[in-house]
């Protein structure tokens, strides 16, 4: 009689890989200090954009629009490609703060996790919440939160959070400059908090000091679990730059902001990523907030750090819109 399925990749408690295959997902999740924000200025409402993979995106806009229209931000929430959902705190937060204090119209996403759906789903899924976008843009038929009188869909902005900055990165390349094929619906530009880069060689920073619950045990774990079966950490869906990866030196790419924590794990690759894109011609803005973790922003949206990041965005947005 063969032993019982016990549990053989662990994240956090969240999701548990057993040994004859199967996932559990928890119900209930200790968010810790995270608790959903009442931002009563912003209004929200969900929408199902995938039918065939069962998947909901989520807009937030202010409940007193400014004048003119809105421009639309794309939230691609992070998780290592394994969890994470728009209904959680933090996404939410994230996605309210800027809906009111950059007066857009936010969209929240959810997208596939690994194991079950392994790279490239979630991208590809990010891409159907764009060509949903498209949809809308085209429709005769008028949707009130998406009335092209109301919403500027000439200046989106893909902003990506963590693994979702990894996905941020492989649409601005798959969609190259100004987003032709979704036209009328035309993205401006990039903002990637933290990408959830990798590599098989390690980084200074990956060495260091760990992170709370994030440590470099973590981190591969994510990656065993989201590759393409039989890739490692240079596949070129978790490393750029990887010896199989595509050259980017004439790929046209649109504005990038790059932001990261000075102390987080991930720091070494995300500039050395902005780095090289500078080096290649790319118009590439790279920010470093001393001192600061994995999520600093993203788990504190309204704090006084958080209006930092929110003026750094507001910026970008304003030089890309040109």
């Amino acid at each position: 009689m063969g032993s019982l399925p016990h549990v053989v990749e662990d994240c956090m408690g969240v999701l548990q890989v057993f040994s004859d295959g199967s996932v559990h997902r928890a119900d209930e999740i200790d968010f810790r200090n995270i608790s959903v924000v009442e931002n009563k200025s912003v209004v929200h409402k969900d929408y199902l954009y995938d039918k065939e993979h069962d998947l909901s995106l989520r807009l937030y806009r202010p409940s007193s629009p400014p004048p003119g229209k809105l421009p639309v931000i794309y939230f691609l929430h992070g998780g290592g490609f394994c969890v994470g959902s728009r209904l959680w705190p933090n996404c939410h937060n994230c996605c309210s703060r800027l809906a009111s204090d950059l007066g857009a119209l936010v969209i929240s996403p959810d997208y596939r996790l690994a194991p079950e759906h392994r790279l490239p789903a979630a991208v590809d899924d990010a891409h159907s919440a764009l060509k949903w976008l498209q949809s809308k843009a085209e429709s005769v038929h008028v949707d009130g939160w998406l009335d092209p009188k109301a919403v500027d869909f000439d200046r989106v902005y893909i902003l990506g959070d963590s693994s979702g900055g990894n996905i941020a990165h492989h649409l601005a390349v798959n969609l190259g400059f100004s987003s032709p094929k979704l036209a009328p619906v035309r993205v401006r530009g990039y903002v990637l908090l933290a990408p959830f880069f990798g590599g098989v060689a390690r980084t200074e920073s990956e060495e260091g000091p760990s992170e709370g619950m994030l440590n470099l045990e973590a981190l591969d774990r994510f990656w065993r679990l989201s590759v393409p079966s039989g890739g490692d950490r240079d596949h070129p869906l978790a490393n750029p730059f990887g010896p199989s990866s595509p050259s980017l030196e004439a790929v046209a790419l649109d504005p990038i902001l790059v932001i990261v924590g000075g102390n987080e794990m991930l720091k070494d690759r995300v500039q050395d990523y902005a780095a090289r894109l500078k080096v290649m011609g790319k118009n590439v803005k790279y920010v470093e907030y001393e001192g600061k973790q994995h999520g600093f922003f993203t788990n504190d949206a309204y704090s006084d750090l958080g209006n930092r990041v929110v003026q750094d965005i507001r910026e970008f947005m304003l030089e890309s819109s040109n």
